[in-house]
């Protein structure tokens, strides 16, 4: 896998933190646990049940070594979300988030997450989606 980076950007790796001094491009040759700069997400950004356990997630990857425990919160989070939870998709989203965990799939699992923040905040905020993917208020 091919991964460039920009000058001075950084670059997360099984907890390990790389950044180039210029652009340049890294070649993972081997399966590895990592994150781009841009996908850190913030702990005061974490303000909505996926974007906590995008969060949670995220540490596994910054701090693998204690990601066993990290584990049990994710756990934990994922079933008060389920059984809190009415919309279909979104316990679809979560269950979706948590078996890529489960098979230490971390990045597949945040990108599921990153793409459901809209839906979620669609569905805080009162609105639900139609059968054909538009938004109308509930």
């Amino acid at each position: 896998m091919l991964i460039h980076l920009k000058r001075n950007e950084r670059l997360f790796i099984n907890g390990a933190v790389l950044r180039l001094d210029r652009r340049g491009t890294v070649e993972l040759m081997n399966d590895a646990q990592f994150l781009l700069e841009n996908h850190i997400m913030q702990p005061d950004a974490a303000s909505t049940p996926l974007r906590q356990l995008y969060f949670v997630i995220q540490t596994m990857i910054l701090d693998p070594v204690n990601a066993h425990l990290t584990t049990v919160l994710l756990q934990s989070q994922a079933s008060l979300i389920k059984k809190h939870s009415k919309c279909d998709l979104y316990l679809q989203v979560v269950s979706s988030a948590e078996q890529l965990v489960q098979s230490e799939n971390f990045f597949e699992a945040l990108k599921v997450l990153r793409k459901s923040f809209l839906m979620e905040d669609q569905l805080l905020s009162g609105q639900t989606q139609t059968s054909k993917g538009e938004v109308r208020a509930a």
